[in-house]
């Protein structure tokens, strides 16, 4: 038998010690969250991605009586983006979650299906994009979706 570790690196800063351009990323995604539609679950997240030319488009969870139905924040924003302006390349994202009257202490991770789908926006424009999960005591940072999913599913899956 032979064994293998994954290592996944996360660097954690505070607010105050982003640059401003992240800062307003993160800001756009707590705002998001006041759109969100979660009537079932109450559980609010919003998601700001950054483009390359500095534009930002931001959007919230969608939910639906049939759960399967609604759609993550990090999607809708992601395909938002990528249907507005589908030549320039995704630099940045930002997640942040409201719940019982306050943001997170700690951030929350995308979803299984929104990981696939950061890494497909990565390979389609054949660069890494920086994941900023906003929690009030630290902010992750991720470099890249496939360290969220190290075994992933992608076009070479497909060869």
């Amino acid at each position: 038998m032979k064994s293998q570790s994954i290592e996944t690196k996360i660097n954690i800063y505070t607010f105050d010690e982003l640059s401003n351009e992240i800062k307003n990323l993160v800001s756009a995604a707590k705002t998001a969250v006041n759109t969100s539609y979660s009537p079932y679950s109450e559980f609010k997240v919003g998601a700001a991605v950054l483009l390359e030319n500095g534009a930002v488009f931001s959007a919230s969870n969608q939910e639906n009586a049939a759960y399967p139905s609604g759609l993550c924040a990090e999607r809708v924003a992601m395909f938002y983006a990528n249907s507005q302006q589908p030549q320039t390349p995704v630099t940045a994202i930002a997640v942040a979650a409201y719940t019982k009257g306050s943001f997170l202490d700690t951030p929350i991770s995308p979803c299984g299906a929104c990981r696939q789908v950061l890494l497909e926006t990565e390979v389609r424009f054949g660069k890494p994009i920086d994941i900023y999960l906003f929690g009030t005591n630290e902010i992750f940072h991720i470099r890249g979706a496939q360290q969220l999913l190290p075994f992933c599913f992608a076009k070479e899956s497909l060869k």
